[in-house]
């Protein structure tokens, strides 16, 4: 299918959720010139640590959320891309090791030092993503395999998953609703011009993209749901690893994907590495 297509009403779903959110809550009334000056105004104080308020929050969403918006269109792009070339197993793995990425540009900026059970899991999902890509059986050959599209995701997923992690660290969660607006509409009118340049639309993968739409946005929804009510060290381990089981028994019931066994070890190895390094102690 048209991966554009299905991109632009996948991110058209989002959106128009987001939008009635935001409608029903009554944030879009507030957006004025004020938004700008209070934002300007408490940048350095805020960026210090101390945090936006409630108004500046919403220049803070467009801030982070416009560029955020480009980096999930092509996070969506690259997992297609990696579903084709490699199956849903390891595209599937990739994309979850992404958080990865916001967890070293922590340590970074932030200085959120890994616990020794962390640093387990960041070397063991290391060992993950160099054994589904280099061929250890053939040494003189063992870059054969290399793909640089599961990287690729890897890196944009995880950047994508640091812009939350940037716009939770500054802004309020009251204008949360309004970042994720920008990251969907941003999304969306990227794939729609890449749609529009790409020729004729077909209604099968519009609809097919719609589809789509509805299981990812709920997915954030739900995931944001048992977070209020469960500890982080329970959902994120059980989310990340159960997706990559379910992704990779989904490949092998419905399109008959089998994994080589080198690749067996780095989706096993990515659950086990996801579950250590999202355990808080």
């Amino acid at each position: 299918m048209n991966r554009y297509v299905v991109t632009t009403a996948n991110y058209m779903v989002a959106s128009t959720v987001s939008l009635a959110f935001l409608l029903g809550r009554g944030v879009l009334g507030r957006l004025g010139p004020g938004v700008v000056d209070s934002l300007l105004e408490e940048a350095p104080e805020a960026l210090s640590g101390g945090g936006f308020g409630s108004l500046a929050s919403m220049g803070w969403a467009a801030v982070v959320g416009i560029p955020a918006g480009v980096l999930y269109f092509l996070g969506f792009i690259y997992l297609q891309k990696g579903v084709r070339d490699s199956g849903v197993s390891l595209a599937g793995s990739f994309s979850k090791l992404g958080v990865l990425v916001p967890m070293m540009l922590s340590i970074l900026f932030w200085h959120e030092v890994p616990t020794p059970v962390q640093w387990v899991g960041i070397a063991l999902a290391l060992g993950s993503i160099l054994l589904a890509n280099l061929d250890v059986s053939r040494p003189r050959r063992a870059f054969a395999a290399f793909s640089p599209v599961l990287i690729m995701l890897f890196l944009i997923v995880g950047l994508a998953e640091f812009s939350n992690k940037v716009y939770q660290r500054y802004g309020s969660l009251e204008a949360k609703s309004l970042f994720l607006l920008f990251v969907f509409g941003v999304a969306l009118l990227v794939s729609l011009v890449k749609s529009l340049r790409a020729g004729r639309i077909r209604s099968g993968h519009f609809l097919t993209g719609l589809a789509v739409g509805v299981p990812n946005y709920f997915a954030s929804h739900f995931l944001i749901l048992s977070l209020s009510e469960l500890r982080t060290a329970v959902v994120f381990p059980i989310y990340s690893a159960l997706t990559i089981v379910l992704i990779s028994l989904a490949g092998w019931l419905g399109f008959g994907e089998r994994l080589r066994v080198r690749e067996r070890w780095a989706v096993a190895l990515t659950v086990v590495a996801l579950v250590l390094v999202n355990l808080q102690r």
